[in-house]
């Protein structure tokens, strides 16, 4: 998990069932500014600012909330952090993911960021994972 989160120097990351490797860093001089992952070949993009808003949003509950995890055309289970990404009632009011038809897998790629910035716990079974704020 090592890595500073620069795009020359990313953090190195699993998801939380363990299933998949993948890189994430900061990309602050993109407009907006991104938090960039890489998955193989495939890049998605999420708002830099969903780090923060996640842990706001997790600080608030005080309690574990499933993470879920769905492609971006494909709703969400109610209450789990991937429908909070995707939510008009988020504090961006609407998708944290940049690209159409790559907003999905918020669930699944951004809480190991928030875990790996020590402001999560995530829990790493084979399904139905679950976050809380630190």
């Amino acid at each position: 998990m090592g890595g500073s989160g620069t795009q020359s120097d990313p953090w190195a990351l699993t998801t939380p069932p363990g299933s998949s490797e993948y890189t994430a860093w900061r990309d602050e001089a993109a407009d907006p500014p991104a938090l960039v992952v890489q998955v193989g070949t495939t890049q998605l993009r999420y708002h830099l600012r969903a780090i923060e808003d996640l842990h706001k949003m997790l600080k608030k509950s005080g309690d574990w909330t499933l993470l879920g995890s769905s492609d971006g055309g494909k709703p969400a289970a109610d209450g789990t952090v991937e429908a909070w990404g995707g939510s008009p009632d988020n504090p961006l009011g609407g998708w944290y993911g940049l690209k159409k038809g790559l907003r999905g897998r918020f669930g699944m790629y951004v809480p190991p960021v928030l875990e790996r910035l020590g402001l999560a716990e995530v829990e790493h079974n084979p399904r139905n994972n679950r976050m809380r704020a630190i």
